[in-house]
């Protein structure tokens, strides 16, 4: 078994601080989560590159199903050494079908990788039926973008996408300094909880594309941002939502665009 701690790899930087990592792992059990997602307590666990195991541990003392993704062969290497119970998948979580690791339900969690922390969420949404709750640590503006409301300067297409379908809170924020090596940002920890919304009330492939294409050109007022979606002719021409800039729009303001477009 390989016994050394791994270097850093694909972007990520390792926690070091145990108290940070109890915080994180209690924000999806015990008494740390909402009222209304205690049902989601006891659901399996996936870690997404768990690194040397900071968080894992805590996850594991849970008592719950844990599973880990990792990509980095050295990491995966001391990850068995030190957990020998873990399920650890060498893999990129991004080309991973969950489905196949789990047959119900499970939360997700992780010190994610910054270089490819959107493209998680992305993925999370692909799965959404599946995880009813994610927690985790990412940069920070990027954790308050995913859970600015409608105004907010950041507010943008994963605010859109993701808070049509989960509750999104911003927890707290982590310093530099208990990272190895310390990032040159801050990074924020964040929960995501599914809300109860079952269907969108529109067509979901055609409000994912209104909400690409607006904040394509966030700074344009929509009638020009989507000027390629709307029809020559129709009421939603009229509308005086067309002078509105994307950030203004709430979750159910994009639905009703997306149906009147489509009308």
């Amino acid at each position: 078994m390989n016994n050394v701690k791994p270097k850093k790899a694909l972007g990520q930087h390792f926690l070091n601080d145990l108290g940070i990592a109890a915080r994180i792992a209690d924000s999806i059990s015990g008494d740390a989560m909402p009222p209304d997602c205690s049902r989601y307590a006891d659901i399996p666990i996936l870690e997404v590159g768990p690194g040397m195991g900071v968080l894992t541990r805590f996850l594991i003392d849970s008592g719950r199903q844990v599973k880990a993704v990792e990509l980095d062969s050295e990491s995966v290497g001391y990850l068995h050494s030190r957990f020998p119970a873990l399920d650890v998948t060498e893999a990129d979580f991004l080309k991973l079908d969950l489905s196949e690791m789990f047959p119900g339900q499970f939360a997700l969690i992780g010190n994610y990788p910054y270089n490819i922390s959107s493209q998680i969420f992305f993925k999370l949404l692909d799965y959404k039926e599946k995880i009813p709750v994610c927690a985790g640590m990412l940069q920070r503006e990027v954790a308050q973008r995913l859970c600015s409301p409608p105004g907010s300067k950041v507010y943008g297409i994963l605010s859109v996408l993701l808070q049509a379908w989960y509750d999104c809170e911003y927890l707290f924020t982590v310093d530099e300094g208990v990272f190895t090596p310390p990032p040159k940002v801050k990074s924020g920890v964040i929960r995501l909880t599914r809300n109860s919304r079952t269907e969108l009330g529109c067509d979901e492939r055609r409000f994912k594309t209104v909400v690409k294409t607006a904040f394509g050109m966030r700074r344009k007022t929509l009638r020009n941002s989507l000027a390629s979606l709307l029809p020559q002719q129709g009421e939603i021409l009229s509308s005086p939502i067309l002078k509105e800039r994307p950030e203004r729009l709430s979750v159910e303001d994009f639905i009703d665009l997306t149906n009147a477009i489509s009308r």
